[in-house]
C-alpha cells in the first residue's frame, strides 16, 4: 500500500506541475482542501479515498490509473 499512495503522491505533482498548477488552483478545480492535496502529495495521507483521487485526476486531466502508475 505504501508503493501506491507514493506513485500517488508523485504522480499527483508531476501531473500538477506539468500544468503549471499550485496546490491551492488544484484543490479548487478538483474540489477538494487545499489541506487534501498537501496530504496527499506529501505522503501524510497513506490512503487517499478513491472519489478524492478520481476528483484529482479529472481536474488534472489524467485518469485514475495515471495517478497509480
Amino acid at each position: 500500500m505504501a508503493e501506491i499512495t507514493v506513485s500517488v503522491a508523485k504522480n499527483i505533482k508531476k501531473f500538477r506541475i506539468k500544468l503549471s498548477l499550485s496546490q491551492d488552483k488544484l484543490s479548487k478545480l478538483a474540489d477538494v482542501t487545499l489541506h487534501t492535496i498537501t496530504k496527499i502529495e506529501s505522503g501524510a495521507t497513506l490512503a487517499p479515498r478513491v472519489d478524492t483521487v478520481k476528483k484529482i485526476a479529472d481536474a488534472l486531466g489524467c485518469k485514475v490509473d495515471d495517478l497509480l502508475k
